[in-house]
């Protein structure tokens, strides 16, 4: 019997889920909306995170710490990516971009594993993070409440950065006419190379928050990739604001499906997925089709 204390702590929970999951896909579609490429890496990304996080933790016993070293180590390995591979790639069919990143996000895996087995690791949420905060008809976990915080103020700088500052002015001209922005003197693939690593930091960062309420494996980043794909297809490919529009209601989707049968979550996504792309294929806050 659902009860009216269940039916919001399942909105909650929707809502911390769908924050976290609009950080993931904004990575995403930062990536594909400033170079062009779907990432198929991202998912490695994410998991790639949280175990920088959980080295970071077991290091310095400090989970602030971790999350600032998890970032900045991610953004450093989207960059060395970007400059090393993916850059060679942005000329080529987009199968070839597909399956370049799906190799890289294989061998990161395997990396990881074999660096640390197969066995789930568990990072410990902050202490004045634990326990529950009283929410007068219920009681709710603490650290959900300063995941859905963090996320959201996340997605906040990332807008700003992007959408508010000179680099997203450059990289929006560099898309438009690399070769003109060359020409004023800017250097158009460094600063893809920087957004490629904002973009897997978005992911890595998501990662690493959400590494005390779930537990670390090499393989975790498979299914929030798939996630990830369809919160982009129902929010539009290559917006920002469609990707924090279809994580939370994906979040809400999964919750509240869950509380009836958890075996038809990802089943109720798919379809409202079809069904957007049924009424309106470029999502709802999609862009115009890249030419």
């Amino acid at each position: 019997m659902i009860t009216w204390p269940n039916f919001v702590s399942q909105l909650f929970n929707g809502l911390a889920s769908g924050a976290l999951l609009a950080l993931i896909s904004s990575g995403l579609t930062i990536i594909y909306g400033t170079l062009g490429v779907l990432n198929l890496a991202h998912g490695a990304m994410f998991m790639l995170g949280g175990y920088a996080g959980y080295v970071a933790y077991h290091a310095t016993g400090s989970f602030t710490i971790a999350v600032i070293v998890g970032a900045a180590f991610l953004i450093v390995v989207g960059g060395l990516l970007e400059l090393v591979v993916v850059r060679h790639f942005y000329s080529r069919p987009p199968e070839d971009q597909l399956l370049v990143t799906f190799g890289i996000g294989i061998v990161i895996v395997e990396l990881v594993r074999l660096g640390f087995g197969s066995l789930s690791k568990t990072v410990l949420p902050p202490s004045w993070a634990m326990g529950v905060t009283p929410m007068g008809f219920l009681i709710y976990p603490t650290y959900r409440i300063v995941v859905t915080v963090i996320a959201a103020a996340a997605l906040a700088v990332l807008y700003l950065v992007l959408y508010r500052t000179r680099l997203g002015m450059i990289v929006r001209a560099g898309i438009e006419d690399s070769g003109m922005v060359g020409m004023l003197g800017i250097n158009v693939y460094r600063v893809f190379m920087v957004v490629f690593g904002i973009g897997a930091m978005a992911a890595g960062f998501a990662g690493i928050i959400n590494a005390p309420v779930v537990s670390l494996t090499p393989d975790m980043g498979d299914s929030i990739l798939v996630e990830t794909f369809v919160v982009v297809v129902i929010g539009g490919v290559g917006s920002f604001p469609g990707a924090i529009l279809g994580g939370l209601i994906s979040g809400e989707i999964l919750s509240l499906t869950s509380m009836i049968d958890p075996a038809y979550s990802e089943v109720m996504l798919f379809a409202v997925m079809t069904l957007v792309l049924m009424l309106r294929p470029q999502g709802l806050l999609g862009m115009p089709s890249r030419e």
